[in-house]
């Protein structure tokens, strides 16, 4: 089977765009933070429709896709907590939630030899939320807006939906752990 597909393409862009997003932060050039993050969205919607639709999925794109999309979270919610932008707790909450999920497949991968974390909806629904906080902040930076309420809602709703996944994977690693 191929690897170089579109799908994996246009993943392997995401993690590409990466640091150059990370250097628009650094030089304070929000406008093209705010568009590579863009396209990093689209491309990330892109891939999988993709994939799925012309039939192009491949191991390398299932492992790639979700690190492609953490890489560029995490950097987000790291900077974003640096540069004061987002509170200090939602970053270790986010951080916090990827490690214990990542340990726990490391440990079922060891243990019971599962080699795939399926994603849940609350998971997909923490990390759109992740992904539509970070956006807020870039277009709230860029247009100068600052309504607090909205900001609020959308943190706590990320927040909260970032906690449940991380007790909700747990809990189905658990399970996996003892039912084999």
């Amino acid at each position: 089977m191929n690897i170089i597909t579109i799908p994996n393409s246009l993943t392997l862009s995401r993690i590409i765009l990466i640091p150059i997003f990370v250097t628009t932060l650094i030089y304070k050039r929000y406008e093209y933070s705010l568009i590579l993050f863009i396209i990093a969205a689209v491309t990330d919607l892109l891939d999988g429709f993709l994939a799925r639709t012309i039939n192009q999925r491949t191991q390398l794109g299932a492992f790639l896709d979700p690190l492609a999309d953490k890489f560029l979270l995490l950097t987000s919610f790291i900077l974003f907590a640096l540069y004061d932008w987002l509170p200090i707790w939602i970053t270790i909450t986010v951080i916090a939630r990827d490690f214990i999920v990542v340990i726990g497949w490391f440990m079922l991968f060891i243990f019971v030899h599962q080699k795939k974390v399926e994603p849940s909806i609350i998971g997909k629904l923490a990390n759109a939320f992740q992904a539509i906080l970070i956006a807020y902040i870039l277009v709230s930076i860029n247009f100068e807006i600052d309504d607090i309420l909205i900001k609020k809602i959308i943190l706590m709703l990320t927040a909260l939906f970032t906690i449940i996944s991380g007790f909700q994977y747990v809990y189905r690693g658990y399970k996996q752990f003892y039912e084999r």
